[in-house]
């Protein structure tokens, strides 16, 4: 199978599109590792009609470079007439505490005005779902029909679950897992250190048009070589040169190190270095033992080419699920493209969302 173009077109697909963020004042929040924010903004979007007798409201949780703007890095699964239906949904996309797209995180300005930079504290996932929490009860919703997401995102939906039993119906966590392992967590800190050991990042300080860009973006190539597989990675680039596209290239170059280094730096032009630690720390120390007490019907999805989050994750999870009694399913998705596949198949997985989505209504 010949990969998707759109898995080589990640900054063009997550790249905000056009602005309809609105802004929420979740105001003063205590965090669970003991730090605290004197406030909160919250940006999000929505699609659709809020119809409170169908509770039809679904939360849409992003992986951790996204944003509120779930229809468009989502297109293929979000919209009219698609597996989350805006035509009968109410759809939420909100951006994470702790990102850089209209939400609060390190690039904000704190009550002093300057930015926070280092002194933006530690967060959690639960603190991510918090804020979530305190919009959707600011929207007049009671209870959700769904909550969704992949990677980062899946996280946050089964915290979701987790928080105020009964409040979610059903959850879809796509490419995700309980708790990072081993290797994940060093595809993190690896990251991490390209930009903590660029001289520009200035212990998370420094100014705004200055940041860490060279360390933020070998940090995206680090990450980029973990969502793509590797017949996808082939099939695209072999060992091809630059010379095959450009004659003025470096002939010594290969094709595959252009591309990295073209999406490192798109993404460092349109992503902050400190969320990228605060978020992928974030991550980093999620752990869920046990989904008991959750009242919630679970759908889990993988993908069997994903090294990044590999299949027996979303297995662990269907037993979890299982085990504290909720309904659950698992479907291990057979396509070639890595953990991005839950980005782009809005074929197989969207079939699944679909008949998930509609069961008992």
């Amino acid at each position: 199978m010949e990969p998707d173009p759109a898995l080589f077109e990640e900054n063009e697909r997550t790249a905000p599109k056009e602005d309809q963020r609105m802004y929420f004042d979740a105001g003063a929040l205590d965090l669970e590792r003991g730090g605290h924010l004197p406030s909160v903004t919250v940006a999000y979007e929505t699609w659709g009609e809020f119809d409170p007798v169908r509770s039809n409201a679904i939360v849409i949780c992003h992986a951790l470079s996204g944003d509120s703007h779930a229809i468009g890095w989502w297109d293929r699964l979000i919209g009219p007439g698609k597996a989350i239906d805006t035509d009968r949904y109410f759809v939420i996309g909100t951006n994470a505490l702790g990102g850089c797209q209209g939400t609060t995180g390190p690039a904000s300005l704190a009550p002093d005005g300057r930015r926070y930079g280092s002194r933006f504290p530690f967060i959690t996932v639960g603190d991510m779902v918090e804020v979530q929490m305190r919009l959707i009860a600011n929207l007049g919703i009671e209870r959700l029909l769904a909550v969704a997401g992949g990677s980062m995102g899946g996280m946050m939906a089964l915290e979701w679950t987790l928080r105020l039993p009964g409040l979610v119906e059903k959850a879809w966590i796509t490419a995700s897992g309980r708790a990072h392992n081993a290797m994940q967590i060093g595809y993190n800190e690896a990251a991490r250190q390209a930009v903590l050991r660029d001289p520009k990042w200035r212990s998370g300080d420094y100014p705004e048009d200055e940041p860490p860009a060279e360390g933020l973006a070998v940090a995206r190539m680090i990450g980029h070589l973990s969502y793509l597989s590797e017949s996808s990675f082939e099939r695209k680039f072999g060992r091809r040169r630059q010379t095959e596209i450009r004659a003025d290239a470096d002939p010594e170059q290969f094709q595959v190190e252009g591309y990295l280094a073209h999406q490192g730096d798109k993404f460092a032009h349109r992503f902050d270095a400190g969320s990228l630690i605060v978020l992928s720390r974030a991550i980093d120390a999620y752990e869920r033992q046990s989904l008991a007490g959750s009242l919630s019907e679970y759908l889990f999805t993988s993908f069997t080419s994903d090294t990044l989050y590999p299949s027996h994750q979303s297995e662990t999870l269907h037993a979890l699920a299982l085990a504290a009694g909720c309904r659950s399913e698992w479907h291990d998705i057979d396509l070639p493209y890595g953990h991005d596949a839950f980005l782009l198949d809005g074929d197989v997985q969207g079939e699944r969302v679909r008949a998930f989505l509609a069961a008992g209504r």
